[in-house]
C-alpha cells in the first residue's frame, strides 16, 4: 500500500494521554497537528478547552477519552464526562468499555454502557463521533467479536483496539478480525504500540481507518 504523508496524516489521531502531560506539551501537540494535518488530537478531558481554543481555525478536531483507561467508571459518570467534554469542544470521544462485564458475559450492561455515551455525545452535538475501546489484550477472539457487535448495535462510529495502557496494543490480526466483524460501515481504530511507518501501513492494509499514536510525525516521516 502506498500512502502520501498527507494521506497518512489524515488517518492519525495525534496523541498524548500520559498522566504527566503539561500544558506546554498539549500546546505543542496542537501546533504539530495543525502543521501536519492530522485527523485529530487525542488528549485527556482536562485539556479539551485548551486544545479546542488552539485548534479553532485549523480544521483539526479535538478527540478525548472517556472512562479512561480502565473502563470501570459508572455508566452515569461516563455519560456525564462525555457531555462535559463535548460541551467543551470535543468532536470525538474514545470510551473504554466495562471490560469485566464483557468477560462475564453481561452483554446487555456493556451495550447500555456504550449507548449511554453515544446518546450523551449526540445530545450535545449530533455530529460527534464515538469510538469504543475494547482493550483487545484482555479478550479472547470470541469476546472481541462480541464487543465489536455490541458497539455497532449501540450506534458507535468506531471500534478501537486499545488504550495503550494495558499489557499490549494493536495487532494486525485483531484489526482484521474487528473489520470482518463490523463490516465496511463503521471505523476501526488501531491504537497501542504503533511507532513507525511499517506498522501503521500494516494496520491500514488489515482494515484500520484510523491510527492512534504519539509517534505520528515519525510515522509519516518515511512517506513521500
Amino acid at each position: 500500500m502506498n500512502l502520501t504523508k498527507q494521506e497518512m496524516a489524515k488517518l492519525i489521531d495525534h496523541t498524548i494521554l500520559k498522566a504527566n502531560a503539561t500544558e506546554e506539551e498539549i500546546t505543542q501537540l496542537c501546533r504539530e497537528a495543525a502543521e501536519y494535518g492530522f485527523a485529530s488530537v487525542c488528549i485527556n478531558p482536562y485539556h479539551v478547552p485548551l486544545a479546542h481554543k488552539l485548534l479553532a481555525d485549523s480544521g483539526v478536531p479535538v478527540c478525548t477519552v472517556i472512562g479512561f483507561p480502565l473502563g470501570a467508571s459508572a455508566t452515569a459518570v461516563k455519560a456525564y464526562e462525555t457531555t462535559e467534554a463535548v460541551k467543551a469542544g470535543a468532536k470525538e470521544v474514545d470510551m473504554v468499555i466495562n471490560i469485566g462485564l464483557l468477560i462475564k458475559g453481561q452483554n446487555e450492561l456493556v451495550q447500555k454502557d456504550i449507548q449511554a455515551v453515544v446518546d450523551a455525545a449526540a445530545a450535545v452535538d449530533k455530529s460527534a463521533i464515538v469510538k469504543v475501546i475494547i482493550e483487545t489484550s484482555y479478550l479472547t477472539d470470541e469476546q472481541k467479536v462480541t464487543a465489536c457487535k455490541l458497539a455497532k448495535e449501540a450506534g458507535a462510529h468506531f471500534v478501537k483496539t486499545s488504550t495503550g495502557f494495558s499489557a499490549s496494543g494493536a495487532t494486525v490480526e485483531d484489526i482484521r478480525l474487528m473489520r470482518q466483524t463490523v463490516g465496511p460501515d463503521i471505523g476501526v481504530k488501531a491504537s497501542g504500540g504503533i511507532r513507525n511507518t511499517q506498522q501503521a501501513l500494516a494496520m491500514v492494509e488489515a482494515g484500520a481507518s484510523r491510527i492512534g499514536a504519539s509517534a505520528g510525525i515519525a510515522i509519516i516521516a518515511e512517506l513521500s
